[in-house]
């Protein structure tokens, strides 16, 4: 499609909701057209070789479970591995390291798993085989909740239809633990300190501390998942994803248009009909736009002001933006040679100092403060997929999710932080050095392995994403208030805005954060 053409969607951003947005459009035979602000598509998923050449390294997302689960792999995945899309996977997903050395790993077989459990702490397998099957038996209501039409009459049924079989008290049940943080449910469910360490950072994959309320959920279903199928890694990083769903758009007649900055909304009698990009350039929509932005970008910069009623307009300010991350990623000259070989196979494990750890450095990260001891998210996608480094070497990639936006000090007194708070390159270093020298103190040989490495701030993923921000990497804050009818705001359901024909997608809106593009799915399914 050339400029000049109408489509019949065009859709603002390109992350994971929108290209699959797309794609099912695209596939029912409309024009679809993505606008995309940046030299390329797939917002969070982005692949460089940032440290060495030959060294391939998934910048800000990698890992797919939630995508791998989703209905729109579902439906897309006969497509998508027709365009080369192909997935590496382990029976080890996840694992913990504590500072003593002791560590866990949980594998994709819930017999291995259990069994481990009761050989660590007698009675733990069993509680963990209970507490699972206690959720297993409410998925429905769970995935009613957590799917992306909330506001329906199908999810309405479901719970209607719990609790004619199981009675309105498994009901009730439910909701008590659905507002229940992580921390009891971690107590009353394992001895183990080791075990408790293994499931509480989990909630900061999911936004929230294990202190929060909602946060006992995320312990269970982000591992539960994993349990289910693994920590999969698109083979050759996750651009191969991006590529395949660029591909499906294209061969339905879509399109998507790089470095194509939206700057306002255009709207006619009342109805959202195309958006003007930062060079003038007008792409007109004969159905809807579509926008996977933040409400601040929405609400406060895209739609002309006099379209926003107050109310919205003081929502849209209203909108918290979470704690920060920090991506380390490290060219290795080996694999990773790790004291216990099996942990050389674990696609993501954590190195905490336990669930009191993880809370005290997301405390410290809300107070404003450098953590002393952050929890570390280590990812080694190379012993998952070893195309992604030359022979004979490793890479690892860091994950960090309890950082403050703007720094008002260090909890450990070491680092000078800017008058201003702002994350300087001298700050960003210092913090990663930190990092790295934990690493190295349960690595042997990490130090002197390391070839290259790359840093990304706060600062800097918001400079690669604008919907990051403040280097918030889940699109807002995740708190119960500010998640399912709340999310964005309270009154706009099931994606769509004040504005007829314009439609609200993305980590913003319900269901949230993750590659699970339910939103996008759910979405075009609706249109």
């Amino acid at each position: 499609m050339n400029p000049a053409m109408n489509s019949d969607f065009v859709i603002v951003g390109s992350g994971i909701n929108s290209l699959v947005c797309a794609a099912l459009l695209a596939r029912k035979g409309y024009r679809v057209r993505v606008l995309e602000r940046n030299d390329r598509p797939g917002g969070c998923i982005r692949t460089e070789e940032c440290t060495l050449p030959g060294f391939v390294h998934d910048m800000l997302s990698c890992w797919h479970p939630l995508f791998v689960t989703s209905p729109g792999y579902a439906e897309l995945k006969p497509e998508l591995e027709r365009h080369g899309l192909r997935y590496c996977n382990t029976d080890a997903p996840t694992a913990v390291l504590l500072p003593d050395g002791r560590h866990f790993i949980l594998r994709t077989s819930r017999e291995k798993n259990v069994a481990a459990m009761n050989a660590l702490c007698p009675g733990d397998g069993d509680r963990y085989a209970a507490a699972t099957a206690a959720f297993e038996r409410q998925l429905d209501m769970t995935f009613a909740m957590l799917g992306a039409n909330l506001w329906s009459w199908a999810t309405a049924r479901t719970f209607a239809a719990h609790a004619a079989r199981h009675g309105v008290g498994a009901v009730l049940e439910f909701a008590r633990h659905g507002l229940q943080s992580a921390r009891p449910w971690l107590d009353s469910t394992f001895e183990s300190d080791l075990l408790r360490a293994c499931f509480a950072p989990w909630t900061l994959h999911a936004g929230v501390g294990p202190d929060d309320a909602g946060s006992a959920v995320m312990a269970q279903i982000i591992p539960w998942t994993l349990e289910a199928v693994g920590a999969p890694v698109v083979a050759g990083g996750g651009e191969g994803l991006v590529r395949a769903l660029r591909q499906l758009i294209e061969s339905g007649g879509g399109d998507i248009v790089l470095n194509a900055d939206a700057a306002r909304i255009t709207v006619r009698d009342g109805v959202a009909c195309g958006v003007v990009t930062a060079t003038g350039v007008e792409h007109g929509a004969n159905r809807g736009v579509i926008c996977s932005v933040t409400p601040g970008q929405l609400y406060g910069r895209l739609l002309p002001q006099d379209l926003v009623s107050p109310q919205v307009a003081g929502s849209a300010r209203k909108f918290r933006h979470g704690r920060a991350g920090m991506q380390i990623h490290l060219a290795l000259g080996e694999p990773p040679r790790w004291t216990d070989p099996e942990l050389g196979r674990v696609a993501l494990m954590h190195l905490v100092d336990g669930p009191d750890g993880v809370s005290r450095a997301v405390n410290e990260a809300e107070c404003g403060l450098l953590p002393a001891r952050g929890t570390i998210s280590l990812g080694q996608p190379a012993a998952l997929d070893p195309g992604r480094v030359p022979a004979g070497r490793g890479q690892l990639w860091i994950q960090l999710l309890e950082l403050p936006a703007q720094i008002k000090g260090d909890a450990a007194g070491q680092i000078a932080i800017p008058p201003d708070g702002r994350w300087t390159d001298a700050v960003r270093e210092a913090y990663a050095d930190r990092i790295v020298d934990r690493i190295c103190a349960q690595l042997p040989g990490l130090k002197e392995s390391i070839l290259a490495r790359r840093v990304l701030s706060p600062a800097d993923l918001e400079h690669i994403n604008m919907n990051l921000v403040g280097g918030d990497p889940y699109g807002g804050a995740c708190g119960l208030d500010q998640m399912l009818v709340w999310r964005p705001m309270a009154g706009l359901r099931n994606f769509k805005t004040p504005v007829r024909g314009l439609f609200h997608i993305g980590a913003s809106t319900h269901p949230g954060p993750g590659l699970g593009a339910g939103s996008g799915y759910a979405l075009a399914a609706r249109l």
